[in-house]
């Protein structure tokens, strides 16, 4: 499959199959992920991945925590034109395809609380940063994030970034024992999609070249 097609399929995926994946099939996947871009080859990313029977120790770990205010602003307080916008209508085109209306709040409330059941995704991984890496290092993330998606869906797997878990670091970080010098940045959904759930249809849209891009 060439990078190209790679980019253009991959997509946040919001329902996977049981399906199981085998713990050396994300070994590898991470470990070729590791090539991505680093900055002074830093390499801040620590990876605590939850798979198999573990998955359900961790959603029952999870019941007696509530979420918390998270560590960093998962947006800007007050989101501008045109970036409010494009958040807006991805939002609205998800419930659409779910058949959500604006005025069932108890539904939209109800299908973000599947952020923390990792949309039924068999595996998974939190991404932690020391707390003394600065944005530089937060770019790094992203990149072998990215990389690891690519990689992902080069072998038939459907991820999901979940910046949603920022706001359980508390019981992510008791479960996986991470040190009090990290915190969470994301978790990540790993499975094969189900392709027969309407979510999984959404493609988000994205603005024309003209609009972000500026030959100086």
């Amino acid at each position: 499959m060439e990078v190209s097609q790679v980019v253009k399929q991959r997509k946040s995926i919001r329902g996977f199959l049981p399906n199981p994946v085998e713990d050396e099939v994300l070994s590898s996947l991470l470990e070729k992920a590791a090539r991505a871009p680093s900055g002074g080859n830093v390499q801040p990313w620590r990876v605590y991945v939850i798979n198999g029977a573990r998955m359900n120790d961790f959603k029952t770990h999870i019941e007696d925590f509530a979420l918390g205010e998270p560590e960093y602003p998962i947006y800007p307080p007050k989101l501008q034109e045109p970036y409010r916008t494009n958040r807006y209508e991805l939002g609205e085109e998800m419930y659409a395809l779910l058949g959500i209306p604006r005025e069932d709040k108890a539904a939209r409330l109800a299908n973000m609380s599947k952020n923390y059941g990792f949309f039924g995704a068999p595996a998974a991984f939190f991404c932690f940063v020391d707390r003394n890496m600065g944005s530089a290092q937060w770019s790094d993330l992203g990149m072998f994030l990215q990389t690891f998606m690519l990689l992902a869906e080069e072998t038939g797997l459907g991820t999901c970034a979940q910046e949603a878990w920022a706001m359980h670091q508390e019981a992510v970080a008791a479960f996986v024992k991470s040190p009090e010098n990290e915190m969470i940045f994301c978790g990540m959904a790993i499975g094969y999609p189900d392709w027969e759930q309407p979510v999984n249809s959404l493609v988000s849209k994205r603005m024309p070249l003209d609009q972000w891009c500026t030959w100086a």
